[in-house]
């Protein structure tokens, strides 16, 4: 479990395919604390790792993470976020976040608001997932809160410490996010609606 607080940026270092498995390389200031079969977040999506140097870690995606999140698009360069799992014990600051993407979404408006910024966001609502109004959202593994939250869209407001210390700062209208809903609401959603 992950708590949707980023922990420190890595940068992808190199991209191999292997079969229908994409390996990446990643430089990180967590590399040489990581050790193999653990689970990192890398812009929300859980990833195991599989190498681990004193600055670099590979993890590897299979096709089903790839159609589903936006790491198909990765490029060497590229800053990620990056979250360890919680331990046990340890402080809860953001929300539950599984590292499990529900879906993408797509930058629609960015605003910068007199030291803050507000990141529009949409999404296909035909899934069926859902945000409520000031309610919890992950957004490339960042527990974010929510509001203008519409059918298929919504804003986050972002500080400066969040906006310079996460991808955010790197993202610009019509990129491709990671999303990840509240798991509360998705139970109670399946509660209401069933499987139909």
């Amino acid at each position: 479990m992950f708590t949707g607080i980023i922990e420190s940026l890595g940068v992808i270092h190199s991209i191999q395919q292997e079969g229908s498995n994409i390996h990446y390389d990643i430089q990180a200031p967590i590399a040489n604390e990581l050790r193999i079969d653990q689970s990192v977040s890398h812009n929300g999506v859980c990833l195991t790792v599989v190498q681990a140097s004193m600055d670099t870690y590979r993890v590897t995606a299979i096709e089903e993470t790839l159609q589903k999140t936006s790491l198909r698009n990765w490029k060497v360069g590229d800053k990620v976020n990056l979250e360890r799992c919680m331990a046990a014990g340890g402080r809860f600051d953001g929300h539950i976040v599984q590292g499990h993407v529900d879906q993408t979404g797509t930058l629609e408006r960015l605003e910068e608001k007199d030291g803050s910024w507000l990141f529009d966001f949409s999404y296909d609502d035909t899934l069926g997932n859902i945000t409520v109004e000031k309610g919890s959202i992950t957004v490339n593994g960042t527990s974010l809160t929510c509001f203008n939250s519409e059918k298929g869209r919504f804003t986050v407001a972002i500080i400066p410490y969040t906006y310079f210390h996460t991808v955010f700062h790197q993202l610009q209208v019509g990129d491709m996010v990671n999303l990840e809903f509240d798991i509360i609401g998705k139970y109670i959603q399946r509660i209401l609606k069933g499987y139909a």
